[in-house]
């Protein structure tokens, strides 16, 4: 699938060269990318030791963690591409076919949160350059269309009904238009931000602020310079709380749309393509950013850092539909990701410190279509039942008080079982009230302190012999492994490799 970069193999190109931003970072700038505690830079004459202690106490910005905490994120592809039954439309549609008659912003949110997802990401304007707003400065958008003669918002409504569900709310909008008779002309640049703006401003708080890469031709067969900057620059100033994903500085597309992430996800990588000097939080420095291949199987190990000038806080997003298209497709209804398909993408997306986005299209009647919320709320009956019951509660870790150990099973990850200076290296060997099945481990470090475990081993007793029931990289915000079945009533958690104390937020055993 081929949506938001012509190639997804070829990041370095698509994006790479498109991507080379100056952005002012001057203490009063809103456009400011990093903050002295998201990023750091690496001197010539830091040692590996160095290096990895810098790593160790990156941490996210607070828009990244409050990002990271939702787990779930919903895209919601809506626009003349569902009425004209195509992926990507070419900005020649009419804009009389967009007629949604049994729209219901809010079936769309309360299917999502009934699903588990935190926030929801609405395609406000996709390629072919029809907005799902009246925006005063085209007339390819709804204010043409015969739903509701021309005074819709669909923008406005899915808005509202996020704020009244209690979610967050998100805008996607492309910066390719297939449409406008600006693009591929200085003048595109403006009518791009004047559009921005509009969004940013008409409709409340707005969490998410997505763009993709696609950069083709426009109607007069010119292709647009993008000024990143600006954008960026607007989104600081008018909605300073929005993370800007997944061509932003916020966060980084995870490299494919299968719902399957790194085995192991560092957050914490290489600065070296934003070609950073000074951008901490008084910086009178300009910064280039340009991420360009983040798509390798390693982005952030050891062998990684050591080689980079600099190191950010730069999470990934995991993107996937549960259709095989991103639009409403009908003949797709037989194809829509089964509970099953969904939990293993859960498992390999949120379970690997990623955040799944999942697009749900709304079909022709402008409704989440029945075969789709079937899948969802299978997913979700899984999801409540695997996680029902961590088999560790009441568990007391070995030399140790329950009431010490109930940092690892209260539910926070802002709390940390706290080792002694120094101790990259952690036991825990926990004794529960009686022997159980488990098949399923979580980890979670506090990001608060940072990234930090390398390797882990979870061990099971038998006898008198411990055993290996799994092992792992990176943890992160969460950690999820399956493993085959296993029954015991002594566990214990070996972090054997750390870049510096690790920060243990939440330990859980569970039964699929």
């Amino acid at each position: 699938m081929k949506r938001y970069y012509f190639n997804k193999l070829n990041w370095g190109l698509a994006v790479g060269l498109q991507l080379i931003i100056c952005i002012g970072l001057s203490s009063s700038s809103s456009a400011q990318i990093y903050t002295n505690k998201n990023y750091v830079k690496i001197n010539p004459g830091d040692t590996e030791q160095d290096i990895v202690r810098k790593a160790a106490n990156v941490v996210p910005a607070p828009r990244q963690l409050r990002w990271q905490q939702l787990e779930l994120t919903a895209f919601l592809h809506f626009g003349v591409n569902t009425f004209t039954n195509k992926e990507w439309g070419d900005g020649s549609e009419d804009p009389k076919i967009f007629n949604p008659k049994d729209f219901d912003a809010r079936q769309w949110v309360k299917v999502c949160k009934d699903a588990g997802f935190k926030q929801i990401i609405l395609t406000a304007k996709h390629h072919d350059g029809f907005c799902l707003w009246p925006s005063k400065y085209t007339e390819h958008s709804v204010k043409n269309s015969p739903w509701k003669e021309g005074k819709g918002d669909i923008v406005k409504e899915t808005a509202d009904a996020c704020k009244e569900f209690g979610i967050g709310f998100g805008i996607y909008l492309s910066p390719w238009d297939r449409n406008s008779k600006y693009f591929g002309s200085m003048a595109y640049n403006d009518y791009f931000i004047n559009q921005l703006t509009e969004l940013l401003t008409q409709y409340g708080q707005v969490d998410e602020v997505w763009f993709d890469g696609a950069n083709g031709e426009g109607p007069t067969g010119k292709k647009q310079v993008y000024e990143y900057n600006r954008w960026y620059e607007l989104i600081r100033k008018l909605q300073p709380k929005a993370t800007i994903a997944v061509s932003g500085p916020d966060v980084r597309w995870v490299g494919t749309e299968s719902g399957y992430g790194r085995e192991t996800e560092w957050s914490v990588v290489p600065g070296d393509e934003a070609k950073n000097e000074k951008i901490a939080e008084n910086s009178q420095q300009k910064a280039e950013f340009a991420p360009r291949d983040m798509v390798a199987n390693d982005l952030g190990s050891r062998s990684k850092i050591a080689k980079a000038s600099s190191l950010v806080w730069y999470p990934a997003e995991i993107d996937v539909s549960i259709r095989p298209g991103w639009f409403y497709h009908t003949e797709e209804d037989k194809d829509v990701k089964t509970p099953e398909k969904l939990m293993d993408i859960y498992y390999s997306s949120v379970g690997r410190n990623g955040v799944l986005l999942l697009n749900i299209p709304p079909d022709t009647r402008g409704l989440i279509s029945d075969s789709d919320i079937k899948s969802l709320q299978g997913f979700r009956k899984q999801l409540d039942l695997t996680f029902a019951e961590n088999l560790l509660a009441g568990a007391v870790v070995k030399g140790s008080t329950s009431q010490k150990t109930s940092v690892l099973l209260d539910g926070k990850d802002n709390t940390a079982w706290k080792t002694k200076a120094g101790d990259s290296n952690l036991v825990l060997e926990l004794k529960l009230a009686k022997a159980q099945e488990f098949d399923l481990l979580k980890l979670q470090e506090n990001l608060q302190v940072g990234q930090r475990a390398e390797k882990f081993v979870l061990e099971y007793k038998t006898g008198n012999e411990w055993k290996v029931a799994t092992e792992g990289t990176t943890i992160g915000y969460k950690r999820l492994i399956r493993f085959a079945p296993v029954t015991a009533s002594e566990v214990r958690l070996r972090i054997v490799s750390s870049r510096l104390n690790p920060a243990i937020a939440e330990i859980g055993l569970y039964k699929r």
